[in-house]
């Protein structure tokens, strides 16, 4: 059975930190793409950062290039990640999502974060 679970996010302050983990399971973790999106109220659901595989090589909405990093735990099951200099616009829902190159996709539930003071 394919899980994919999202966690640690919460109410962080502007300039503020938060790290989320997607924990994976059900299918080959380490062949397939992890993605972090993110999407606020009356908005798209939009691509925040992209890691491949192994983990060679990353990608990141221009938004928040330089203050987001995504990683991952191919021996752990588990994607990062690690959100520094928040802004109130991160605010969001926040979903992990791997896919392969045969078509599989899957989605987690997503976790919220909020930054406000």
């Amino acid at each position: 059975q394919v899980q994919i679970v999202e966690s640690g996010g919460g109410l962080v302050q502007p300039g503020g930190s938060l790290r989320l983990s997607c924990a994976a399971s059900g299918f080959t973790f380490n062949i397939y793409y992890m993605k972090w999106y993110r999407q606020s109220p009356g908005k798209e659901r939009e691509l925040v950062a992209s890691i491949t595989p192994a983990g060679g090589i990353t990608n990141y909405a221009d938004s928040v290039k330089g203050r987001f990093t995504i990683s991952r735990d191919n021996a752990k099951n588990t994607a990062y990640l690690q959100m520094n200099s928040l802004k109130p616009e991160d605010t969001a829902v926040y979903y992990c999502r791997a896919n392969n190159l045969f078509n599989a996709d899957y989605w987690g539930q997503g976790t919220q974060v909020t930054v406000s003071s």
